[in-house]
Parts: structure tokens; sequence; C-alpha cells
């Protein structure tokens, strides 16, 4: 076996995990795509010296982390509309664009583990929910760090402080001060859906059926009573059913036919891809017993490419 042989057998299963902890890091599967290509090029130069004190899992997440942190840095954080300001008083005014860096919807594909591979890594859904990766976005950059690698991933506070060069002591304090700020921000409740959940399907069915028949009845019946609606690029946001689907009506719905909807998942939620003519984005939905809860619109061409 060759050195590239021996390094593939050994890091080849942790791929779709570096690839889930990188996206939950930057908030972008595209980024993530390269943050990966590029721990998996650190990985393969320092492979010769690595003597294996620690495991291979932690030696990967390491680097990994490192390139993440060094990603971001510079950069603003990605956020959705709702991270913004707060919903809009006024559903007949037209959806206002803003430059902004937005967050990216997460194929489920990218982390669904072969059913011939028993080896590899299987990534839990419930960590790439679009409230968490929101929500992460807006801790500081080591602290998101310290709660994924201690919190999603179960690395101890001591593997946590060695894979980020500081102290245990350290790693717990970051953990309580991610964990605050996390409840802050009031993420969604945890009564979401599976989407394998034929109820959460029957939704997600029913709202793809809204928009290709143009029928706001369907919709409403759809929706949670205090359902919201937020779409990149447009900084204003929707509260309430009567607002969302006024709003969609109003500008979004437009005539039988106009849509074509391809269902899938993302961040462990059902979706859709958009196609008005052109391909025109995907929708993420949060499916609960009572109706869908949040829609949110990633009104982005260029991410349907990354569906199947």
């Amino acid at each position: 076996m060759t050195d590239r042989d021996g390094f593939a057998a050994e890091t080849g299963r942790y791929r779709r995990e570096l690839l889930a902890h990188c996206y939950r890091m930057v908030g972008s599967a595209h980024d993530a795509e390269d943050l990966v290509q590029e721990t998996y090029l650190r990985a393969w130069r320092a492979y010769a010296g690595f003597e294996g004190r620690a495991s291979v899992r932690s030696w990967l997440h390491r680097i990994a982390t490192n390139v993440c942190l060094t990603a971001v840095e510079p950069r603003v954080i990605r956020l959705l509309p709702s991270g913004l300001a707060g919903p809009s008083a006024d559903p007949t005014r037209p959806p206002r664009p803003v430059d902004a860096a937005w967050l990216e919807p997460f194929p489920d594909a990218w982390i669904s583990a072969p059913a011939d591979d028993p080896a590899a890594v299987v990534v839990r859904r419930e960590t790439l929910r679009l409230a968490l990766i929101a929500g992460l976005q807006h801790l500081p950059a080591r602290q998101r760090a310290i709660l994924l690698l201690r919190e999603v991933l179960a690395f101890s506070a001591a593997e946590t402080a060695e894979i980020l060069g500081t102290t245990t002591a350290a790693v717990k304090s970051g953990l309580q001060r991610a964990r605050a700020r996390l409840d802050e921000l009031d993420p969604q409740p945890d009564d979401l859906l599976e989407p394998t959940d034929p109820r959460a399907r029957a939704l997600l069915d029913g709202y793809i059926a809204a928009f290709e028949r143009s029928d706001a009845n369907l919709l409403e019946r759809v929706l949670r009573t205090d359902a919201t609606l937020e779409a990149t690029p447009f900084a204003d946001w929707q509260a309430g059913r009567d607002h969302c689907v006024g709003l969609l009506e109003r500008y979004v719905l437009g005539s039988p036919g106009d849509w074509r909807m391809i269902p899938t998942t993302a961040n462990g939620q059902p979706a859709a891809v958009h196609h008005r003519g052109a391909p025109d984005g995907v929708v993420v939905l949060s499916p609960t017993a009572t109706g869908v809860s949040r829609v949110v619109k990633f009104h982005e061409p260029a991410l349907v490419t990354m569906f199947p």
C-alpha cells in the first residue's frame, strides 16, 4: 500500500463529518467544500509526520477547525434576514433587496453515507438545522468552534483544548458563554418533524402544490398561524400567516404553471428546488405537527446545482 492509499484509507471516512463541521463554522456550503479541500491538502502534506499521538479524527478536526478560523477571521458573518432586524409591519411593501453576506442551505445528500460503506461516519441531521446554523454565526468564531467540538462532535474538554491550542479552563469558559448566547437568540423549538415523517412530506407536497397551482388558500392550510417567511437577498421578512400569504400572493405566486418545484432535503429539513422558467433557488421548510412554522427561501440560482 502506498502512502497515498494509506492516507485515503485512514482519512476518507471523515470527509462528510468535516464538510458538515466546516459548514457549521462558516454558514456556506460552497465555502465549506473549499475548506475541506484545503484541510485534506494540509493533512496530506503533514501525513508523513503524523505519529498517532492523537486519533486521526482529532488530527483532521484540528486542521479543519484552524482552516475555518483563518477563513472567517476577516469576513462579516453570514446571516438570514431575521438576523438583521425585526419583521416587517407592512406585507404590502415590495421586498427590498440588500447587499449582505447571506447564509446558504446545505444539501442533505452531501452527508448521506452509502449503504455499502459501514465505516462511513454518519452526520446527525439535527446538527445542521437552519435555526442552529443561523444562531452559530452570531457567536465569536472561537466560541463557535468550542461549542461545535464539545457538543456536536463530542470531543472532551481536553481534546478540544488540544485542537484549539488553548487550556481546558478556557474551553469550559468559552462553552458556557456560547451556550448562554445561543439561549438569548431563541432558536426554533425542538418539535420539528423529520423529513422522512409522512406529515412533513405532506406539508412539503402542499407547499409545492400551492405554488404550482398559484393557490393562496392551500398555502394558508399549510402554514401555522405564527409562521414566518424570509427570503434572501431581501431584508424584510414576515411574521404571521396572514402577512406571509399576503406577500406571497401579491408578489410571488403568479399564475398556475409559473412555478415548478422539485422536492429535496436540506439542513435536515424538507426543501424544494424552485424553477420559474429558469432555476430560481431553494426553499427550506420547518415542519411541525401543526403546520409549517418557518419558510426560508434562498433566491440564488447557483444553489440549484448543489441539489440532485
